[in-house]
């Protein structure tokens, strides 16, 4: 076990260092689908990952608006990279306010007029290290979930009709995958649900994270199968996932000209306020595959699951 976890370790670092020297290789002119006027919306991006998917964007010759809940943190979060010399906008967000995400779509409409590039980063988990609880389950799903949903829902109709296609990025994890050494479901019945993606509907998904906080209110949650580490934040991303495949699904459409292209990602165990500092990959390369997404020059990639600029299975 030990000698498969010092491969598994030496596997990542050594992609984590061709990520960083491909990150020294600027997009060439025909690569560059975007320009000074494409504009990107980063969710929760005040700090840790959020913020360097802003900076990294913004240093692509993006015009970039970072979004908090915080408006204090964020206007701070914002000048540090307008000092910088990086065109970096902000506007206060809050993911879980139906008044707040009315709110920002009126100023982006003013201001703007539409947007690009959707990051949903924004985010919670009240579990650290080795802890589990569910007591935060209903705001974790409420945020993690429902708001990813609420704010695309409201970003949608913003999005520039251009034939690069608009991009919309979701922040997710290896937590909440099916299959694989990273997953911990045992609910057979859920995992073929959500793997079903002929048959998959946003509803299947409502349906299995209505079910997974039923459970949790009548105490039965560890006998339904779920996972048990990090059990409402692996619920949420394995929601976001799913939502994910639907989302890209019913873009993919729409007529050419209209199409976005909606992906997701795991940026790894970052070293961030979420994992108590703990994690093994810095910021600057967890955000890398977001703003790889983002930017991709091939826009028809849609409906996929990533990590380390590399396709994963769900």
């Amino acid at each position: 076990m030990v000698g498969s976890k010092e491969k598994s370790k030496e596997k990542r670092d050594k992609r984590l260092q061709e990520i960083s020297l491909l990150r020294t290789i600027p997009y060439s002119d025909h690569q560059r689908w975007w320009t000074s006027e494409t504009v990107a919306v980063v969710t929760g991006a005040n700090r840790g990952i959020g913020f360097e998917m802003v900076r990294q964007l913004a240093g692509h010759g993006l015009t970039v608006i970072l979004t908090s809940r915080d408006e204090n943190v964020g206007v701070e979060a914002a000048k540090i990279l307008q000092e910088g010399g990086f065109n970096v906008d902000f506007h206060r967000l809050d993911i879980l306010d139906s008044s707040s995400i009315q709110e920002f779509c009126e100023w982006i409409k003013e201001k703007y007029g539409f947007i690009d590039v959707l990051i949903n980063n924004a985010g919670v988990n009240y579990n650290v290290g080795s802890d589990n609880s569910v007591e935060f389950s209903h705001m974790v799903i409420s945020t993690n979930y429902y708001g990813t949903k609420n704010i695309i829902n409201a970003m949608i109709p913003l999005m520039r009709h251009a034939c690069q296609g608009a991009r919309i990025v979701n922040v997710t994890s290896r937590l909440g995958r099916l299959k694989g050494r990273h997953s911990k479901l045992e609910n057979e019945d859920v995992r073929a649900k959500l793997m079903d993606v002929d048959s998959l509907t946003e509803e299947i998904v409502d349906k299995t994270v209505s079910e997974f906080l039923k459970q949790v209110e009548e105490g039965t949650w560890e006998s339904g199968g779920w996972p048990h580490s990090f059990t409402d934040y692996s619920v949420s991303k394995m929601a976001v996932n799913a939502y994910t495949r639907v989302l890209a699904k019913e873009l993919s459409e729409r007529p050419e000209g209209e199409k976005i292209y909606a992906n997701c990602f795991c940026p790894g165990w970052v070293k961030t306020a979420m994992t108590g500092y703990a994690g093994n990959v810095s910021a600057e390369d967890g955000a890398d595959t977001g703003v790889w997404l983002a930017l991709l020059p091939d826009q028809a990639i849609t409906g996929k699951f990533f990590a380390e600029r590399r396709e994963i299975s769900f």
